[in-house]
């Protein structure tokens, strides 16, 4: 079956009745679905926000401190949207709901992200700066899934979460609004990254989280891992 081509996000005008701070990132976000990072200057995310300079500069140091307040956004909304059943779940299990929670939030910005990714590839400055901004979602992300963030070993867990995330984030871009082909890289990526972990010395913990699914996500039908 031939694959359906993924569908275009359509850029909304940015809603005048939001702070100032909110106005500034819909700006850019919606001006990177339409060009690359690196083509779009201040004066034009001032004027899609419809805010001075002065505000804009008074708001942000610069357009990756806008993706940084971007992503703590998203972060923000993962964190305030978990459900109490999700506690009962395994560690791995809520692992996924969160990536997927966050991945979800995105459900509008799949042009932006292209966008982005390709610019990331061509620019490694742009790449490392968006990689440290992932990181620390990643260690909100790991809290979120009840995982230990903490010191050295939390932040490479982060790290290694963020290089997943990312790979995911791919398909993600490229995915159709049910996000099955995004659920089924989740998948794949939560269980490549669980066998590099118990490869690691000190990370036995981490085992927990990766272990095979209960549920296979791709077709929602739940089925018992095999013991």
């Amino acid at each position: 079956m031939a694959r359906r081509p993924a569908r275009e996000s359509t850029t909304k005008p940015v809603d005048p009745t939001l702070p100032d701070r909110d106005k500034i990132i819909s700006a850019l976000m919606a001006l990177l679905a339409e060009r690359r990072f690196e083509e779009i200057s201040f004066n034009e995310i001032a004027q899609r926000a419809g805010v001075s300079l002065a505000a804009l500069r008074g708001e942000f140091s610069g357009k990756l401190a806008i993706l940084a307040a971007h992503a703590k956004e998203l972060d923000r909304k993962v964190l305030a949207g978990g459900t109490p059943e999700m506690t009962e779940e395994p560690q791995r299990e809520r692992l996924f709901d969160v990536q997927m929670r966050r991945l979800e939030a995105m459900a509008d910005e799949r042009a932006a992200i292209r966008s982005l990714l390709r610019s990331a590839m061509f620019n490694p400055p742009l790449a490392l700066a968006l990689n440290s901004i992932a990181v620390r979602s990643q260690q909100w992300m790991l809290a979120a899934a009840g995982i230990d963030a903490a010191g050295p070993a939390g932040m490479l867990r982060a790290q290694g979460l963020a290089l997943l995330y990312a790979r995911v984030l791919r398909t993600f871009a490229e995915d159709d609004e049910d996000n099955a082909r995004t659920m089924a890289a989740l998948d794949r990526e939560l269980d490549r990254g669980g066998r590099c972990v118990r490869m690691l010395d000190g990370f036995g913990r981490l085992a927990s989280p990766f272990r095979p699914r209960r549920r296979t996500r791709a077709d929602g039908d739940d089925e018992v891992a095999a013991a």
